[in-house]
């Protein structure tokens, strides 16, 4: 019974992924103008920004859908398909939830803030104009 229930489920996913994507894809925000210095130092602040995330992951793309809006280039790591990704969130955050966001201060410090709702009032709070 197990593997009919994972079985109906990986088909659900299969189907319902590329739906996902392409929503996501026709509903693109568009993003914040700045300044081109003004820009150079937000792309700055976002090196030290990294997004680990699963592509169909609907809670991961409210997030890509923000970092659009705000014209962020925060580096997005796949923690569903690449072994290393998922290694360093276990190991950071503590779990493998997504998505989560990594944030290296320039001190060297690093936080790791996970649940989709903190990430967005996050980056709002430290990059909206």
């Amino acid at each position: 019974m197990k593997t009919v229930i994972r079985a109906f489920f990986r088909t659900l996913r299969l189907v319902l992924g590329p739906i996902v994507l392409l929503k996501e894809r026709l509903t693109q925000p568009a993003g914040v103008l700045r300044a081109p210095a003004e820009q150079a130092v937000v792309d700055q602040q976002c090196q030290g920004l990294a997004l680990y995330q699963f592509n169909t992951c609907p809670f991961c793309i409210k997030v890509r859908q923000e970092m659009r809006r705000l014209s962020l280039p925060i580096e997005k790591r796949d923690a569903q398909h690449h072994t290393a990704h998922r290694d360093a969130l276990l190991q950071g955050s503590g779990a493998t939830k997504v998505p989560c966001l990594k944030i290296t201060e320039a001190n060297g410090q690093t936080h790791w803030l996970q649940d989709s709702t903190a990430i967005v009032a996050y980056l709002r709070e430290r990059f909206a104009a």
